[in-house]
C-alpha cells in the first residue's frame, strides 16, 4: 500500500484510447473519467490532469472531448493517421512519456492511466531516477502484468464505479457477487 497525503503533488496522465477500447471490449461500457480522476487524485494536490486523445472525425467526439474538459482534464489531441493500405495508427505513448518526464520535478506522485506494457520503462525510470511514487490505473484483465508489477500501486478500474452505461447483464452479475 502506498502513502497518499494531502500535501502530495500529483499528476494524472490518461491514455484515453487504451481506456476507451478496454472498457468497450471488456464490459460494453464507457469509462467514468470524473470518478477515475477523483480516485487518482485521492484528495492530494492536483498539479496536472492530461487526457491524450486521437481525433478520428467521429461526430460524437466533440461531446466526449467537452465531457473530458468538464471533468477537469486538459486535452492533448492528435489526428488519426491512416496509411496507404488502410492501416490506422493512434498512439500517444511518446507524448505521454515526454510529459511525465517533463512534469516529474514538480511532482511527488504520478498516476498513469493505461494498461499498456510499453510504459514499463517509463514507470521504472520515474521511480528510480526521479524518486516518484508511480501509480497505475487500468483494467486488470487487459493490463500488462509487467506494468502492474512495476508500479508502486495498481488500481483496477473494473468496478462499476469507474464505468458508465453498463449493460444490465453485467450490472446483475456485480450485484449478485456483492450480495453473497
Amino acid at each position: 500500500m502506498v502513502i497518499k497525503h494531502p500535501s502530495q503533488r500529483v499528476a494524472v496522465l490518461v491514455d484515453v484510447q487504451n481506456m476507451y477500447h478496454s472498457a468497450r471490449h471488456l464490459f460494453g461500457a464507457r469509462v467514468n473519467f470524473k470518478a477515475l480522476l477523483d480516485a487518482a487524485v485521492a484528495k492530494r494536490q492536483l498539479i496536472r490532469s492530461i487526457a491524450y486523445v486521437v481525433r478520428s472525425g467521429d461526430q460524437e467526439e466533440k461531446t466526449f472531448f467537452d465531457a473530458l474538459t468538464k471533468a477537469s482534464f486538459e486535452i492533448r489531441m492528435k489526428e488519426l493517421q491512416i496509411f496507404q493500405g488502410g492501416m490506422k495508427k493512434a498512439d500517444w505513448d511518446v507524448g505521454l512519456t515526454v510529459d511525465a518526464i517533463r512534469l516529474a520535478p514538480s511532482l511527488d506522485a504520478i498516476v498513469i492511466v493505461s494498461g499498456d506494457g510499453d510504459f514499463v520503462p517509463l514507470v521504472e525510470y520515474l521511480k528510480m531516477n526521479k524518486g516518484l511514487q508511480v501509480e497505475v490505473m487500468a483494467f486488470a484483465k487487459s493490463s500488462s502484468q509487467r506494468l502492474k508489477e512495476a508500479a508502486d500501486e495498481f488500481i483496477d478500474l473494473g468496478s462499476n464505479k469507474y464505468l458508465l452505461n453498463i449493460p444490465p447483464s453485467r450490472a446483475r452479475r456485480t450485484i449478485q457477487r456483492t450480495s453473497t
